[in-house]
């Protein structure tokens, strides 16, 4: 059972979101100044864990019909092939959405605040596929609250150092998920389902992909020449994360799709821990 509840919340994808939450962590102690305690860093990582818990299983759950009727994920999805009930599912989302909350209030009274509007963002993505192909940016959203909030955890200030780290989550997240979609474009078509794939095409899906993974690239370089301008190890985090940015897209063709689950998960993630692991070490040494 716990096994597929983990399955459920994909717990592997934590590497996109959870090393930028740690890159605002450590933007608040060595660029912000602000003491370390562990008991921050461990409420930082609970509200990580029970926001990211609750949105996917919310996900899997109001999908839950989607996902049946959809033959790349009816036998896969943990609601469609029986392996977890509808409604045990929306419970979990319950308890999560709960501690995830309580989990703000032990960091700051801003943090408590903002929870029930982070709440909205990351559980409302899962309707946005049924009426707007903005649904990616949503996503990218989401998951750029991360740099910014663990920043506020601690700080309970905000400074455009965090926001512009959140705006490379939001483009880079915003880029890779257009790319994911194109493996539904059809299946989406056939039942109304909004996306960039759906609206624009495979091709300008991609260059659109490409010009959003563009911009975060001017923004990890812009951070550099602003924020790092001496460090050897931002400017090496930068280049393997363009890098791989790069590499994604000489991977993804229109014509093949093959490789898409191997770029969305192994190239980002790479580039998602790689890049957290040498700006962290650059800040902090």
């Amino acid at each position: 059972m716990i096994k597929s509840y983990i399955s459920l919340i994909k717990f592997s994808h934590t590497v996109f979101a959870l090393p930028f939450a740690l890159i605002g962590f450590c933007l608040a102690i060595s660029y912000a100044g602000q003491l370390f305690f562990w008991e921050d860093l461990i409420y930082v990582i609970l509200c990580m864990i029970f926001a990211r818990n609750s949105a996917m299983a919310f996900n899997r759950y109001i999908d839950r019909e989607i996902d049946t009727a959809n033959p790349r994920t009816a036998k896969i999805r943990e609601i469609p092939n029986g392996r977890i009930h509808a409604n045990s599912a929306l419970i979990f989302v319950l308890i999560n959405s709960l501690l995830f909350v309580l989990s703000a209030h032990f960091l700051n009274w801003i943090c408590l605040a903002l929870s029930p509007i982070a709440l909205v963002i990351i559980l409302g993505y899962s309707f946005t596929k049924r009426f707007t192909s903005l649904c990616h940016f949503i996503l990218g959203l989401g998951l750029s609250l991360s740099p910014i909030g663990a920043y506020l955890a601690v700080t309970g200030e905000f400074e455009l150092l965090p926001l512009l780290f959140s705006s490379i989550v939001l483009f880079w997240v915003s880029g890779f998920d257009i790319i994911y979609a194109l493996q539904d474009e059809n299946f989406d078509k056939e039942y109304h389902l909004h996306s960039i794939p759906v609206l624009l095409g495979k091709r300008n899906a991609l260059k659109l992909s490409r010009a959003l993974h563009l911009v975060t690239s001017f923004i990890i370089i812009g951070i550099g020449i602003k924020y790092f301008p001496l460090s050897p190890l931002y400017n090496i985090a930068s280049l393997v994360f363009i890098g791989l940015l790069v590499n994604q897209h000489i991977l993804i063709k229109k014509n093949d799709l093959s490789k898409i689950n191997m770029t969305f998960f192994t190239n980002n993630g790479i580039a998602s821990i790689v890049f957290a692991l040498l700006v962290i070490t650059d800040l902090l040494v």
